[in-house]
């Protein structure tokens, strides 16, 4: 099992500003080869204090490359439906070639009703945006002198500019969060899947849908799930206790106002059960995070036997995506639990599949 850094920013001008927080990310990315974190990964979001200081992933990445030789560079992940294709799969190439071939292009539906309306985009058109945006920009990647006729996007006899630095193009993720449509394509199509840890039941479900869909299809192996967990592993499980509560409540309240359209009703033909899942999400927790074993915090062996455990539960996964600056979090905080979780719990944990 791989451990890499999630930085999912949810924060405030008024809490930390954005250079601080910049600040912040690019030392504790310094960390990461030389801890064995295996990839930095960022979100694309708009317009409010829950995502807000990532609107292009691929400029906070370009940045990141100057700060790593090894690890991988992770879009977790750019919008199609925000996004012409002819610009994002150029733009996902110059990122390649700047990091030597350290990208891997993940791709999300979006799901915030409110970054919809500002772009003027329904709803109802995100799954056809997503799939056509993903294909455009796979076909731009792999060949040149491509055409597509789109309903969205529409391009002919067009080569992309800079070619990627992979070979025929960095390998795809799909992030997916629910619907069992989703995770059965992305596995039909052979693309890494990227999640977030729900109740383990049904995300066991969702995950055997995807891992059977990858092996219908004839792809070697059984696919490739990555997780995200806000993570702070220290020595004492109180300090670790006292330490990330209000930055884990924070990050989870951000998410609360950010989608709270759903739960006026906001949900639609491509978002079943959009309304109920984030209601649900809604009322969570530190110590439910905490009680569910999908917040690791604690001590080296607390946090070990949540990772054993949701992994076991859920059909095993291949990566963790570690959250180690969520919200208000200081930065010497963070950078503490990567060197207690990197020199305790990695190595007990690196076998586990």
């Amino acid at each position: 099992m791989k451990f890499g850094l999630n930085f999912f920013p949810c924060l405030s001008p008024a809490q930390k500003p954005v250079s601080q927080w910049a600040a912040e990310c690019m030392k504790l990315i310094g960390l990461a080869d030389s801890l064995g974190y295996t990839h930095i990964r960022q979100v694309e979001h708009y317009f409010g204090p829950y995502g807000g200081y990532s609107p292009n992933p691929i400029v906070f990445l370009a940045a990141a490359a100057q700060h790593t030789k090894s690890a991988r560079l992770v879009t977790g992940a750019v919008l199609p439906a925000f996004n012409n294709p002819l610009k994002l799969a150029g733009e996902l190439a110059m990122l390649d070639g700047l990091s030597d071939g350290r990208l891997d292009a993940g791709f999300a539906r979006a799901f915030l009703p409110h970054e919809f309306a500002h772009f003027g985009i329904s709803l109802d058109e995100s799954r056809k945006r997503f799939t056509e945006g993903v294909a455009q920009i796979k076909l731009l990647l792999e060949g040149e002198n491509v055409t597509s006729e789109g309903e969205f996007h529409c391009f002919r006899n067009v080569t992309s500019f800079p070619r990627p630095t992979q070979k025929p193009h960095p390998p795809i993720w799909i992030a997916a969060t629910g619907t069992p449509q989703t995770f059965i394509e992305t596995g039909r199509a052979g693309y890494g899947l990227m999640t977030i840890p729900l109740e383990p039941k049904r995300m066991r479900e969702l995950i055997a849908l995807y891992r059977d869909a990858w092996q219908s299809a004839g792809h070697p192996g059984r696919g490739i799930v990555m997780s995200n967990f806000i993570m702070c592993c220290l020595p004492s499980r109180q300090e670790a206790y006292e330490l990330a509560r209000e930055p884990t409540n924070g990050h989870l309240q951000g998410l609360a106002r950010a989608a709270a359209e759903w739960l006026k009703g906001a949900s639609t033909k491509d978002y079943p059960g959009y309304d109920r899942m984030i209601a649900q999400i809604s009322k969570e927790t530190f110590e439910d995070q905490i009680s569910k074993g999908v917040g690791l915090v604690g001590t080296s062996d607390d946090v070990i036997d949540m990772v054993r455990n949701y992994a076991t539960e859920v059909g095993g996964l291949e990566s963790a995506s570690l959250h180690v600056l969520p919200s208000t979090m200081p930065g010497e905080v963070a950078a503490r639990a990567m060197y207690h979780f990197a020199s305790e719990a990695m190595p007990k944990l690196a076998t586990l599949k």
